[in-house]
C-alpha cells in the first residue's frame, strides 16, 4: 500500500505544480527566487534528461508504460521488501506516471525547476532520480552489509 500512497502523492504534487506553472508563466519565462542560483523557468521538454532523444514521444510513452507494467507486475515481491524499496518504487511509479501524462496530454514534459547550472526539471524527474538513488543505495550499500 505504501508504494501506491507514495506514487499518488508524487503524482498529485507533480501535476499540481505543472498546472500552476502553465497557468502563470509563458514558455521560457523565468522567475528568480535566488538570482543566478534558483529560478522557476517554464520549459517544454520534447526529449529526455539533458535533451537527449528529442522528439521521440512514442518511444518514451512505450518505455514508460513498460516500466510501470513491470514494476506493478513485481508488486508482490516489492511488497515483501523493506520500507526503503517501497518508497523508491512509489517515487519511480509516481514520477513515471507524471511525465507520461504530460507526454500523452500535451506532447512534451513540462519542466520548471531551474538551478541554472543544471538542465531544467520537474517534481516527477526528481522523484525518479531519488527513487533510483534509494534503490542503488539499498542494493549496493545496505545489501552489501548483510
Amino acid at each position: 500500500m505504501l508504494v501506491f500512497i507514495v506514487a499518488l502523492i508524487i503524482l498529485i504534487l507533480d501535476q499540481v505544480t505543472k498546472l500552476i506553472i502553465v497557468q502563470n508563466f509563458h514558455v521560457s519565462e523565468s522567475l528568480p527566487f535566488i538570482e543566478d542560483i534558483f529560478h522557476l523557468t517554464y520549459v517544454k521538454n520534447f526529449g529526455a534528461a539533458f535533451g537527449i532523444l528529442t522528439n521521440q514521444r512514442l518511444f518514451f510513452i512505450i518505455v514508460t508504460l513498460l516500466v510501470i507494467i513491470i514494476l506493478l507486475a513485481l508488486y508482490k515481491q516489492i511488497s515483501k521488501q523493506g520500507v526503503l524499496i517501497k518508497i523508491a518504487t512509489g517515487l519511480g511509479i509516481g514520477g513515471a506516471i507524471g511525465n507520461l501524462i504530460d507526454r500523452i496530454r500535451v506532447g512534451y514534459v513540462i519542466d520548471f525547476l531551474d538551478f541554472r547550472v543544471w538542465p531544467v526539471f520537474n517534481i516527477a524527474d526528481s522523484a525518479i532520480v531519488i527513487g533510483v538513488g534509494i534503490f542503488f543505495y539499498w542494493a549496493i550499500i545496505l545489501d552489501g552489509m548483510e
